[in-house]
């Protein structure tokens, strides 16, 4: 069974979205994607969320 992860980042820096991938790929999780959320007054993404997904040991409820 797939699960996800959402990682949000309230600053978004490249070293922030580095720290996120780092950290959470070492636990485990695979990479899957990246979302920025805009503001209208500026280019700049005012949130992140970083997304990850990896394979439950879990046995699947049916």
């Amino acid at each position: 069974m797939l699960t996800y992860k959402v990682i949000e980042l309230g600053t978004v820096t490249e070293d922030t979205i580095e720290d996120a991938l780092n950290e959470w790929t070492a636990k485990g999780w695979v990479f899957d994607g990246l979302q920025f959320s805009m503001r209208e007054s500026s280019r700049r993404p005012s949130m992140a969320f970083v997304l990850f997904t990896r394979e439950s040991t879990e046995a699947a409820h049916e």
